[in-house]
């Protein structure tokens, strides 16, 4: 029993890297797809830098890219976690303010809380973070 405990114990740091990265892609996906239209074709091209969705977008796209490095992991990750809890209640929170699964906001909501556990542990063993303490 004390084997299958030490695995996980051992390996737990890993997964928080990983979580870390495949988080940090889907949120990247989000903002290029607003400020690129890709992937697929449910992109807003013409969204303007300056407005609520470009912001978004430049922080989805560019802090996505980051957190999915590694680098500078605490304080991107509180400020994604920040810009989740924003999107949840300023656009999905008005359509249902009960339920996220009728207003499509659960995955701001995970994605909020996701961001916020990483802002407090960080990215991990596997991360340029960890790299660039190293040297």
């Amino acid at each position: 029993m004390s084997n299958a405990g030490s695995f996980w114990i051992r390996w737990s740091p890993f997964f928080l890297s990983l979580l870390r990265a495949v988080a940090g892609f889907l949120l990247m996906q989000h903002g290029m797809q607003k400020l690129f239209g890709f992937p697929g074709a449910g992109g807003h091209m013409n969204v303007q830098l300056l407005s609520l969705m470009g912001l978004a977008g430049i922080l989805e796209c560019f802090g996505g890219g980051l957190v999915l490095l590694g680098l500078f992991t605490r304080p991107i990750a509180f400020i994604l976690s920040g810009e989740m809890a924003c999107a949840y209640f300023m656009v999905h929170f008005k359509m249902n303010p009960v339920w996220p699964i009728l207003n499509h906001g659960g995955e701001a909501v995970l994605f909020c809380f996701v961001f916020l556990y990483l802002s407090a542990a960080g990215g991990g063993p596997v991360s340029l973070d960890r790299a660039i303490r190293r040297v």
